[in-house]
């Protein structure tokens, strides 16, 4: 056979074509992988909370901190998943200072419970992440009332930073890290109907959550000016992680999830390049006074102008103080202001 009937070969050909999409695929999908986190700091002996370690990207994190010396509190609602996510990260990093507590941010008495067992055990926090979260879910009630998704994603985490801040205040320089989503340009806080109670979009409320995020932080960075603590929210970029098993059981929630993890493979990153930039937030020297910010692939970026209103900032965090009902919170706004 020579050359030119070789590839004249109808199979030849389709052999040729198939190699040259598997080639381009796999460039898109290192092309899309992102910044990753290079700098080899060390935090050892530092205390860290991190939000649902248990899977996805708050385990490739609590891996990543726990790799750099740190004290890991994996926070976690499911603790027979933590536990051997745990394991994993010891036998993994030769760190034995790596502790599950339980953790449900659908309920404001856990999560108060939790906060309890943490100060019994430590005296200080360094760094707190704020990375749990649901998505797309149908609209359900936490045990608060909350819809699930304004209620795990802000609520939860609202409580559980300003239950902390006392303990992040005792350790100067610390740092708290709010994991948003690229989503929450796309969001609009209700003001009338924040609960979703009115209408209710599974993907706009998920984006509502995300606003939320970034406006909470924003919020809180202007109440901690001076103290030594910093809070900077940020987008992981496009990961097929587990967060989309909430999103239900309906075809239009299959259809998701099948592009998600099988047709836009190569538009997504990994697990692990997922959390670069939520430990570039958390361990970046030169970040050690940049608080209020909005980063994404490990770089400074701009925020939709909706995330830019400061009124709307207030509202919300006045709204959230309401709504988890905290004496304590009430207690310390003049501090904060």
């Amino acid at each position: 056979m020579t050359a030119s009937e070789f590839f004249e070969n109808p199979f030849v050909i389709a052999v040729i074509v198939i190699v040259l999409i598997i080639l381009l695929l796999l460039l898109v999908k290192w092309l899309m992988q992102g910044g990753k986190y290079k700098k080899n700091t060390m935090i050892n002996g530092k205390v860290v909370i991190v939000t649902g370690a248990n899977s996805g990207i708050g385990a490739e994190t609590a891996l990543g901190l726990a790799k750099r010396g740190g004290k890991i509190y994996m926070a976690c609602r499911d603790m027979k998943k933590c536990e051997k996510v745990r394991q994993r990260i010891i036998s993994e990093t030769k760190n034995k200072e790596i502790y599950a507590l339980k953790l449900d941010l659908a309920s404001l008495k856990s999560i108060r419970e939790f906060v309890r067992e943490f100060k019994s055990r430590e005296d200080h926090l360094d760094i707190l992440i704020n990375n749990a979260g649901v998505m797309g879910c149908p609209r359900t009630l936490t045990e608060d009332g909350f819809e699930m998704q304004i209620g795990i994603n802000h609520m939860g985490h609202f409580l559980l930073t300003n239950l902390l801040l006392d303990w992040l205040q005792k350790s100067p320089p610390s740092r708290i890290v709010v994991v948003a989503s690229l989503a929450h340009g796309r969001g609009e806080i209700k003001k009338d109907d924040l609960n979703s109670e009115l209408d209710y979009d599974n993907r706009g409320a998920y984006a509502q959550s995300k606003l939320a995020n970034v406006l909470f932080t924003r919020e809180l960075a202007r109440r901690l000016a001076g103290t030594g603590v910093t809070v900077n929210a940020l987008h992981p970029g496009v990961v097929a992680t587990d967060i989309v098993r909430d999103a239900g059981t309906s075809f239009k929630s299959f259809v998701f999830y099948i592009i998600l993890n099988y047709v836009a493979w190569p538009l997504t990153k990994t697990i692990k390049n997922g959390a670069q930039t939520t430990l570039y937030a958390a361990l970046d020297p030169d970040l050690v006074e940049v608080t209020g910010k909005y980063f994404s692939d490990c770089k400074l970026k701009d925020v939709s102008k909706q995330a830019q209103d400061d009124q709307l900032a207030a509202w919300l965090w006045d709204t959230s103080v309401e709504w988890t009902m905290n004496k304590e919170i009430q207690s310390a706004q003049k501090k904060q202001k």
